[in-house]
């Protein structure tokens, strides 16, 4: 499913989003079970995302098995390790030209497809899922010396409680810090029957034995204690700069990198970022 439905912010009335409500509370009372099949479908399909980047001469990549299937990643470069992960409906052919520039810096870049992206396995994706995939990818690795989060993928990143993690600095581009509010309120904006995903919600987590509705990656930043630098535009139309705004005012180890004119995606490849990730691994050094 496209990035729209989850980190939309499009609040203005349509008869498409009027008639969604209608067809979809419809179809839940008609055909319940056949209701939640199609809604699972709609809610935990991401949208395959465009390969677009070159692969970089060197690259190694492996499948490295998980608890949600076998994983693809992508390493280059040698030295301490980043780990790169994307977010919804990406893939770590969006991390390539940084992954350059990481190797090139003298360290090695880890990316990985989440389960059901890339090239991964799995025909589902969700939070839970998303976050045993990044600690079966940690575990493989006898040590770390950072994360870059884009997306979602920075949400799933603040919620691990992962050892490696513990003390790392970490870069959260185009974050989703305030997950529930953004999620529930652009779902509901688009007018699907809120009863209906609030199910698919409610399945997830009995699945994976855990409340997702305790996702907090707004109240995760703040318990951290190593440095963060969020890159964020502030013309994002899926991932609100102002929450980021706000967290880098609420939590001294937060530094704000504020870009304009490169929307949710093109971040990945700007300079500021490249700059923010000289800046905090020279600080590591």
């Amino acid at each position: 499913m496209s990035s729209k439905i989850y980190f939309g912010n499009n609040n203005r009335f349509s008869f498409r989003r009027s008639a969604l409500s209608v067809a979809s509370k419809l179809h839940h009372k008609i055909a319940p079970k056949h209701a939640l099949k199609t809604a699972r479908r709609l809610f935990l399909t991401p949208a395959k995302g465009r390969e677009i980047n070159p692969l970089p001469q060197g690259m190694k990549i492996e499948a490295v098995s998980t608890s949600q299937g076998k994983m693809m990643t992508y390493r280059l470069g040698s030295g301490p390790t980043w780990v790169l992960t994307h977010g919804w409906s990406g893939s770590s052919n969006q991390f390539f030209p940084l992954m350059q520039f990481i190797a090139d810096a003298g360290f090695t870049a880890l990316a990985y497809d989440h389960p059901a992206h890339g090239k991964s396995e799995g025909k589902e994706g969700s939070i839970p899922a998303f976050l045993m995939a990044l600690d079966g990818i940690l575990n493989k690795e006898a040590q770390i010396e950072g994360v870059i989060a884009h997306s979602m993928g920075g949400a799933t990143l603040l919620e691990s409680e992962h050892p490696a993690l513990q003390g790392k600095p970490i870069i959260l581009v185009a974050p989703v810090l305030k997950y529930w509010d953004n999620l529930f309120g652009t779902v509901e904006a688009s007018g699907y029957s809120m009863k209906l995903f609030r199910e698919v919600v409610s399945t997830v987590s009995n699945e994976y034995n855990v409340r997702i509705e305790d996702v907090d990656p707004f109240k995760k930043l703040g318990n951290r204690q190593s440095p963060v630098f969020i890159v964020h535009d502030r013309g994002d139309r899926f991932a609100p700069f102002g929450v980021s705004k706000e967290a880098s005012e609420n939590y001294a180890h937060v530094t704000l990198v504020e870009t304009d004119g490169l929307g949710h995606g093109r971040v990945l490849k700007a300079d500021p970022l490249k700059e923010a990730f000289t800046k905090i691994a020279g600080g590591c050094a």
